[in-house]
């Protein structure tokens, strides 16, 4: 055999490798989100131990307030709900982003201004911290699998594989 009857065949070998490489960062920046994401609804679940009853503290001061602050947490655990389902899909993404923006809205000055439990003062805001880091980390993923989705001739690949855009949160 000749050169000239191998380059076909080197040819093809070489697209065939490129695209395994292709594909296999693909699989692990999605796994990363996926496990980003799991650090993320662990901080999501804590803050759900800690918010109701800092909500019924703040109950008899004002009502209105907190059944906004309840009602925005219902909204904000079904789309959690939802999004561990599915934590690339990117309409998911979104809901969860808008109701937890309903949430900081409904929570505006309520939680700062109903005293925190003597036994463990800091754990409200150290678990605002740890959302916020996790949060920061799991855009970070999806800012990697999204760019590396974006980047040519990866790109070739997305339709071929099922590979879709995810949203951050």
């Amino acid at each position: 055999m000749t050169l000239a009857e191998l380059w076909p065949a080197l040819l093809a070998a070489v697209a065939v490798l490129w695209a395994l490489g292709a594909y296999n960062r693909l699989v692990r920046l999605r796994n990363a989100i996926h496990g980003a994401w799991a650090a993320l609804d662990d901080a999501l679940h804590r803050r759900d131990e800690l918010l109701p009853p800092r909500l019924a503290a703040r109950r008899a001061a004002d009502p209105a307030a907190a059944d906004a602050a309840s009602a925005a947490l219902a909204a904000l655990r079904s789309a959690a709900e939802a999004m561990r389902a599915r934590p690339l899909e990117a309409a998911r993404g979104e809901a969860l982003s808008r109701a937890e923006e309903r949430l900081h809205a409904a929570l505006a000055g309520v939680i700062d201004r109903v005293p925190a439990d003597p036994e463990a003062p800091d754990d409200w805001h150290a678990n605002e911290q740890r959302l916020a880091f996790a949060r920061q980390a799991f855009n970070a993923a999806v800012d990697a699998y999204n760019a590396a989705l974006a980047q040519f001739p990866t790109r070739l690949l997305r339709p071929l594989f099922g590979f879709a855009p995810a949203a951050q949160v």
